[in-house]
């Protein structure tokens, strides 16, 4: 961070001029424009003066935003193939997140391992083919452009026991897989 940098615009964005800055927090206009340039380091104490100067605080001062990802790319994401399955994170290191959304794909005949029973919640959303989502034991199908949605206080897993290829959307929260 340039500390001097910052000074200087949070002065101007004021409409103060150096010296007006240093009669406010009693210093020099010298040792302003010093700050200013980098040429000097404030004391924390001279610091959080002339911060109040300029209406703001160390907390404030210091705090940077890091800009939030938003948009994520295919060649981002993570897969996994075995056993006739194939997950793709869509979303990498989405385990830090409240909810982790995975691309699945199922080959004819094949099912994701069984899932536990755990906190949170479950949703799907079937893309191509049809699927069968197994909950305590109980089967409900679930086809092309249907979705699902459970508690996940329960084993469950998911299958496919058509012919063709299954794609699905997989959400879970928190993150699970």
């Amino acid at each position: 961070m340039e500390l001097g940098a910052k000074l200087k615009e949070m002065r101007q964005q004021k409409n103060l001029t150096q010296e007006e800055l240093a009669d406010r927090c009693e210093l020099t206009k010298g040792y302003i424009s010093q700050l200013e340039n980098d040429l000097t380091s404030p004391s924390i104490a001279t610091l959080c003066d002339i911060l109040n100067a300029l209406g703001s605080n160390l907390s404030d001062f210091f705090h940077e935003e890091t800009e939030e990802k938003v948009v994520f790319t295919e060649a981002e994401y993570i897969e996994k193939r075995s056993d006739g399955m194939l997950f793709s994170w869509v979303i990498p290191n989405a385990q830090k997140n409240m909810m982790e959304p995975v691309l699945v794909e199922l080959d004819p005949l094949s099912r994701t391992q069984p899932d536990f029973p755990h906190e949170g919640e479950e949703f799907g959303f079937v893309l191509e083919g049809r699927v069968a989502v197994v909950l305590a034991g109980k089967q409900y199908a679930v086809k092309k452009g249907e979705s699902f949605y459970f508690s996940a206080g329960k084993e469950h897993y998911i299958e496919n026991k058509g012919k063709g290829k299954a794609r699905f959307l997989w959400i879970s929260t928190p993150p699970n897989f």
